[in-house]
């Protein structure tokens, strides 16, 4: 039996975004603080996953034009929020490129010294395990430090570039 495979083909970044749109994915704030000014910091992240229970770890890609990423890494720890359904706000207020994001958004110091938001889902605090490459992202492992869950159970989507719940 003979298999032909077709040379590969250019793919175009805007199928590529509408194809991977299809798939609803959870929404999370990355937080850390600043080393240079001891303030919170933080940017919405879309990748994000487990990666593995033993050891426990988890994954995050960060664009590699991050700058907020880029400052949140020198400290070497992060906190990931799970964003619950009703903090679509929070999701849009760390999104934006506007200076001091957590004006309005309620937090505490998590076991890292990374800030945990107020109300999320869930929070994963970590330290830095391993960077990888990953094209126009970085691939970020982070061994789990510690993590809890919180009353609010229904998480907030993302689907066809929208805000979406279950």
């Amino acid at each position: 039996m003979t298999v032909e495979t077709a040379p590969p083909r250019a793919i175009d970044s805007r199928q590529m975004r509408e194809a991977m749109g299809r798939f609803c994915s959870g929404l999370t704030v990355v937080t850390g603080m600043d080393p240079a000014t001891g303030e919170p910091i933080g940017f919405t992240c879309q990748s994000f996953s487990s990666l593995s229970l033993e050891p426990p770890l988890i994954m995050i890609a960060p664009s590699r034009t991050s700058r907020t990423w880029a400052r949140i890494s020198e400290t070497g720890a992060f906190t990931v929020n799970v964003l619950a359904e009703h903090q679509e706000w929070v999701s849009r207020t760390f999104g934006r490129p506007i200076t001091n994001k957590f004006a309005s958004v309620p937090w505490r110091l998590g076991s890292t010294g990374a800030p945990r938001i107020a109300s999320s889902a869930a929070w994963v605090d970590c330290t830095v395990h391993a960077q990888y490459d990953g094209g126009d992202h970085h691939i970020i492992v982070g061994a789990v430090e510690g993590l809890d869950v919180s009353r609010y159970d229904r998480p907030l989507l993302f689907h066809r570039s929208a805000y979406s719940r279950l």
